[in-house]
């Protein structure tokens, strides 16, 4: 049955084919790679649509009839109990579905999380799982890599934001994944992520347990011809109309990312009445629309950041595409106190993910973010 909505620019989630923008070629190189028996890393730059690419290729009838297919992400984690927790509770809510001799077998393997699953009066399980429960996860890891082992068919597990791992408080976390991986004929596996720096270290570095695991695979912009046309079809089909200039144009400002593309046609179509044309000079409005918004998040943001990191941000966010951020010309610029004061505050910006960081040019993360800071400061 198809999926009708009101608004058919997603912002959240994934929803169906139908709204899902182009992706055709990534698509088949994705699904390509994991039906020939590879590993994948799949590197962006954040709200490029990542998610929303796994999300499709796994709805894909071939994919849906022939294998089990578990997406967790793990940006907010910060430690392999809570990625053996994200990982548990999803492959319970997939093989729910699937009936009790799937589940049985899940079951049998994962003894110590048994006491967290309870099953009502007509059999339903569900994980009556805390964080807590989980008191090995090295050993609960080890459970779960022999069900996937062992599944009645083959597995597709997707880690959004892998590079999380790099920072938990255990040791070794990635060379445990890397024994864990190769040795699970039964699966594989998708590793997604959006801080291509790191990223890049762990797959290509020949140091590191990573390194020549996987195929490599980056996510670059949609082309605006296919975004032009997505978006007009879709404008049709409410009967309104939208000129190719103003997709255009959202798609310059906006350096092609999709999240920001579709939040601002998102606003762009609610504006448009039925029988209505969204011209350019609509765009304007509908940015200011979304920053006014925010602003209230934005200076709460700010208030909390310090001084030496706020000023930095607003330096970098004025700058665009900042290089060289400790040399004497930029702090002069921009009236900053020290070489390493900048550096202190970068790695805070870095680490709370206000800027990324790429070939030794920094950005701000939030293009809205930015908007409002260029108006305000």
């Amino acid at each position: 049955m198809k999926t009708i909505i009101r608004n058919p620019f997603i912002t959240s989630g994934y929803v169906s084919a139908d709204y899902f923008c182009d992706r055709r070629r990534e698509s088949e190189q994705l699904m390509r790679e994991v039906m020939n028996g590879n590993n994948l890393a799949l590197v962006s730059t954040r709200r490029m649509g990542k998610t929303g690419l796994i999300r499709h290729c796994f709805l894909f009838p071939e994919i849906q009839k022939n294998y089990y297919t578990f997406f967790i992400d793990i940006y907010d984690s910060r430690s392999l109990r809570d990625l053996v927790f994200a990982l548990s509770k999803e492959i319970l809510e997939v093989l729910k579905p699937a009936g009790k001799k799937a589940l049985q077998s899940f079951w049998e393997c994962v003894k110590s999380l048994q006491a967290s699953i309870v099953f009502d009066v007509n059999g339903a399980p569900s994980l009556n799982l805390g964080l807590g429960d989980i008191q090995t996860p090295a050993n609960t890891l080890d459970e779960i890599f022999r069900y996937l082992g062992q599944a009645d068919k083959p597995c597709l597990v997707a880690i959004d934001e892998f590079q999380q791992i790099t920072g938990y408080a255990e040791k070794n976390v990635e060379a445990t994944l890397r024994t864990y991986v190769q040795h699970c004929n039964n699966a594989r596996f998708i590793f997604a992520g959006s801080q291509r720096h790191i990223m890049g270290n762990m797959f290509l570095t020949a140091s590191r347990p990573f390194y020549q695991s996987v195929s490599m695979m980056h996510l670059g912009s949609i082309p605006l011809e296919e975004y032009a046309g997505f978006a007009c079809t879709h404008f049709e089909r409410g009967s309104k109309t939208i000129e190719k200039e103003t997709v255009a144009a959202i798609y310059e400002q906006f350096e092609g990312i999709t999240w920001y593309i579709q939040k601002v046609l998102n606003v762009l179509y609610d504006m448009t009445p039925e029988r209505g044309a969204c011209k350019v000079g609509m765009v304007a409005d509908a940015i200011r629309q979304i920053v006014d918004s925010f602003r209230y998040t934005y200076s709460e943001i700010l208030f909390r950041l310090p001084e030496k990191q706020k000023e930095l941000l607003i330096a970098i966010t004025k700058e665009g595409q900042a290089k060289a951020i400790t040399s004497g010309a930029f702090i002069k610029k921009y009236k900053l106190a020290s070489a390493s004061s900048v550096q202190a505050a970068l790695k805070g910006l870095l680490e709370k993910d206000f800027v990324t960081q790429e070939m030794g040019t920094y950005q701000i993360y939030d293009r809205f973010l930015g908007i409002w800071l260029k108006e305000s400061y």
